[in-house]
């Protein structure tokens, strides 16, 4: 992993960083994906969702380097060539949540495999990290899979130097002749727009459309 550092005296987006920086601004925005086409191929392969929602969410975050701009941990600017997803699976007994993060790849089929052997190691684990030594390029991905919500918003106070997206998948539900994913995509302003979180949200609807080009 590779951090690379950004020139703020002569980055092209140092005016909108300095404002929104300084607002302390911060936005959600919540989309419905179609997963129509993509539930009918999972079901018909046997591959689960929400490891594919992950792999969906990281390749689109890897594609772009607003969503992997950040503060370094000596509090210099720049981005990582890759994230790596940090995602939250679910004790059923108990309640609680851990996370886990798993290496991601190009290949849909080398994560899918990377995931089930962590998943494997680390469900008996119930801790907040169940997985140590959480990569400083990772990415935080997160399920509420018992709500279809229409909008969702997390409140972080971190001396706002927090970069980086988080995503929050939710309940599908049918609605007329499709099946839709709520999505939210929360971001800080300093390093996104809107134009940003629009392609984030069009990108993850083009994967789940053209499934059939990347899933084995």
């Amino acid at each position: 992993m590779k951090f690379n550092f950004i020139d703020r005296e002569n980055w092209g987006r140092k005016q909108y960083f300095e404002h929104f920086l300084n607002q302390k601004c911060t936005f959600s925005i919540t989309a419905n994906i179609d997963i129509t086409t993509l539930l009918e191929q999972l079901r018909n392969k046997g591959i689960k969702f929400y490891p594919t929602f992950i792999y969906m969410v990281s390749k689109t975050v890897n594609s772009h380097k607003e969503f992997r701009i950040c503060f370094n941990d000596e509090g210099s600017l720049g981005y990582w060539d890759k994230m790596i997803p940090s995602y939250t699976i679910f004790h059923n007994d108990n309640k609680s949540f851990s996370s886990v993060w798993t290496e991601i790849s190009n290949d849909f089929s080398v994560f899918y495999k990377s995931y089930q052997e962590d998943i494997k190691q680390y469900i008996v684990i119930k801790k907040l990290d169940a997985k140590d030594n959480v990569p400083k390029n990772s990415f935080h991905i997160s399920s509420i899979p018992w709500v279809s919500f229409t909008g969702f918003n997390l409140n972080i106070n971190n001396d706002n130097d927090y970069l980086l997206p988080i995503v929050t998948g939710g309940k599908y539900f049918n609605q007329t002749d499709k099946t839709l994913l709520p999505i939210s995509l929360q971001v800080h302003h300093a390093v996104c727009d809107g134009y940003h979180a629009s392609i984030f949200i069009e990108e993850l609807q083009q994967l789940a459309n053209n499934c059939h080009d990347w899933l084995p």
